[in-house]
């Protein structure tokens, strides 16, 4: 680090747990964020002001009026762009030591099985079932931590799914695909402006956490959020040995071999 960054990241530097040491593997870490609207505004705000050093955003949406009421990470001037640049110019503004990657396409499979692996973890900041199981698939496949997040009207939650653990959960053990959940959209059912901050920003938190090797991830714990009455509570996570994305594979029985007989 320079005199500039020292200076920058002193109040990280001051913690015992992060110090130098913690600082540098940030600033030496790169980040996948799938989403730039409500969660990924906070994410990528906090995480390119705490000096991660390189942070992928991937979103094909734009920016509409209707986002700034809670997309802190956009402006009025922007909107019509897409979410991912306006994103990458919001961390600019604040950091310019991030390098910021905007990805302006939908989230599929083979876009994840290109951007996953490159990344250190990754963060869902998206608003939909399918796409977050195919994030979760890709973590799972390529051994990567993700950190999840979900917000709408006044409920939250985060969870930590960490596929280097074999004791933690994936995301399709507590939410299996095969099952029906309803499906909520912000546009909807509508979404208390705070909420996705709050949720968002522990996100981020758990994300430095995790590439500083500091504290007690949530990996194994879903944090619920109760916003009418600003409640938290907490519910364990086991994981699935039965789950068709992390769980143990039934072995398929070896064929007892015939045996042939010949006849003299």
């Amino acid at each position: 680090m320079n005199d500039e960054q020292l200076l920058r990241y002193s109040r990280h530097i001051l913690l015992d747990e992060i110090g130098i040491e913690g600082q540098d593997k940030l600033l030496s870490s790169h980040v996948l964020v799938v989403g730039a609207g409500g969660l990924g505004s906070p994410v990528a705000l906090y995480l390119g002001s705490a000096g991660v050093g390189r942070i992928t955003i991937v979103d094909h949406d734009r920016v509409d009026a209707t986002n700034l009421q809670r997309q802190i990470a956009h402006n009025v001037a922007r909107i019509g762009a897409f979410k991912a640049e306006s994103a990458a110019q919001a961390v600019a503004a604040i950091n310019p030591d991030a390098r910021v990657i905007p990805v302006m396409q939908r989230a599929d499979e083979a876009l994840l099985d290109q951007l996953v692996p490159a990344a250190d973890l990754v963060l869902d900041c998206t608003d939909n079932f399918a796409t977050r199981h195919a994030i979760n698939r890709a973590c799972v496949r390529h051994g990567k931590p993700l950190v999840s997040g979900a917000a709408i009207r006044f409920d939250g939650q985060v969870s930590v799914y960490d596929p280097r653990s074999t004791q933690s959960p994936c995301y399709a053990c507590v939410f299996p695909e095969s099952d029906l959940f309803e499906e909520t959209r912000c546009a909807t059912m509508g979404v208390f402006a705070p909420l996705v901050g709050i949720v968002g920003t522990v996100q981020a938190a758990e994300a430095l956490k995790l590439l500083c090797g500091v504290g007690q991830a949530l990996t194994g714990r879903l944090l619920m959020l109760d916003g009418r009455t600003m409640e938290w509570s907490e519910m364990k996570l086991a994981r699935n040995i039965a789950c068709t994305v992390c769980g143990t594979p039934t072995p398929t029985p070896t064929p007892t071999p015939t045996i042939t007989t010949t006849a003299d």
